[in-house]
């Protein structure tokens, strides 16, 4: 096994990654930890991407974007290349989150217990029904949506979450920017154009819509 290779010229910092490089390390990360669970201490490029239908080459490829990280005739130590990844995508630190809509979908990712796991946080929930605010869900208070510029202050926010009809999602978008967020998941089914914040939307029925298309024309998987 000998997953060496040159250290690439240029660093992340200095060269675009493409977002599809991005996805994979989370796939990448993933996989590791699932190898730690199951007592493996080191893996291949191989190994790794067979779990995941990649190519090896496709793995060292990712990997060179941003260093060095294997060891001639051992491969990868699945805990470094955990940390070495957790680094690179930024959740070596805890992240405290807001979530704003309470309705069903929103407390159903306030109880989702996988965000914990990659050391995401909901520390504060926003909602503009009174019938809502002021309430608790998994143990997080409900907030009037115009208080998420003091709330998101206190508690460090940088990140939140949209999980309001998509009438009302641009206004919510706009109201995160004023507060200071930084980074937007929207779960909202439309397209926001909030400036200065990173935005990454969830549209569920997108998804679908590409698991039919792949089943109905058996797509190989990717």
């Amino acid at each position: 096994m000998n997953e060496s290779h040159d250290k690439p010229a240029e660093t992340a910092n200095e060269l675009q990654v493409p977002k599809a490089v991005v996805s994979r390390l989370s796939l990448y990360l993933r996989e590791l930890q699932h190898l730690v669970r199951d007592g493996h201490e080191t893996t291949s490029s191989t190994q790794l991407g067979g779990k995941l239908g990649f190519t090896d080459a496709q793995v060292r490829k990712d990997l060179a974007y941003f260093g060095q990280f294997g060891y001639p005739g051992i491969g990868y130590r699945c805990s470094e290349l955990i940390d070495a990844i957790k680094k690179i995508l930024g959740t070596n630190q805890a992240w405290p989150v807001a979530i704003v809509g309470l309705g069903n979908l929103g407390r159903a990712l306030m109880g989702y217990k996988g965000f914990q796991h990659q050391g995401f946080q909901i520390v504060a929930a926003f909602d503009v029904d009174p019938a809502k605010v002021g309430q608790s869900v998994e143990g997080i208070q409900i907030f009037d949506l115009a208080d998420v510029g003091r709330i998101s202050k206190e508690r460090g926010i940088r990140l939140a979450i949209i999980a309001v009809p998509g009438i009302a999602a641009q206004k919510v978008a706009d109201a995160l920017v004023a507060a200071g967020i930084e980074g937007i998941l929207n779960f909202a089914p439309v397209t926001l154009n909030p400036k200065q914040v990173q935005t990454i939307g969830v549209d569920l029925a997108i998804e679908l819509e590409q698991l039919a298309f792949a089943v109905a024309n058996q797509l190989p998987r990717t």
